[in-house]
């Protein structure tokens, strides 16, 4: 299956809250069925991202980013590159190599969608991320560090957020909190919660860029 095709059955199949994430997704999906370059970061003004929000696995902490451009506290997150097969390999990438953080356990399954101008993507103007957003687990404590593209990378209490972290990456939080407490079962590992069917990738699992 192509990254195109993947991105459509995802959010074709995926259920959002009625409101501003319906809303959403019909637009995403437009843009998908009009254009079958709109996962390329050359497709203009619009293109689909993926991103994802990492959470302790206690779920009262979050891993951010300071991004170097934007200058502001963000979940990871991305271009789509020529070897991704998935929207959620895309996510688990980006979030491996800005994270620096040698695994996640990752829910398959879109928990938020964001839309988004950009004034630094593209040399021709403006352009609008599509940003479909995942949630995963990461060990607290885990050895982390900042990329080329981050000033930062810290843990944060999530009674404790950064001082203007804008309202969607409040709604992102509570979401993966929400999506992670409802898939704790009698099986899940022992202090924390864990999804069923869900899957902790290595960074050596990912396609080269």
């Amino acid at each position: 299956m192509s990254l195109h095709a993947d991105a459509l059955a995802r959010l074709q199949h995926w259920q959002p809250s009625a409101g501003r994430q319906a809303e959403l997704r019909q637009r995403f999906l437009a843009h998908l069925l009009a254009r079958p370059d709109g996962l390329d970061r050359g497709c203009f003004p619009d293109h689909v991202t993926a991103g994802v929000l990492v959470l302790s696995p206690d779920l009262d902490q979050v891993l951010l980013n300071l991004h170097r451009k934007a200058r502001r506290w963000f979940a990871f997150g991305g271009h789509c590159e020529p070897g991704d097969r998935s929207l959620s390999g895309v996510a688990l990438r980006e979030g491996l190599e800005e994270s620096g953080v040698a695994s996640l356990e990752l829910d398959p399954v879109p928990v938020h969608l964001d839309e988004h101008a950009v004034d630094f993507c593209d040399p021709s103007g403006t352009v609008h991320h599509l940003d479909v957003r995942f949630t995963a687990l990461a060990e607290r404590g885990v050895a982390h560090g900042a990329s080329e593209e981050s000033l930062d990378v810290r843990w944060w209490p999530v009674d404790a957020l950064p001082p203007g972290l804008e309202a969607e990456m409040h709604e992102l939080i509570s979401a993966s909190r929400d999506r992670w407490r409802q898939s704790i079962t009698s099986s899940s590992q022992p202090g924390g919660p864990s999804l069923s069917g869900g899957s902790t990738w290595a960074a050596a699992d990912q396609p080269s860029r």
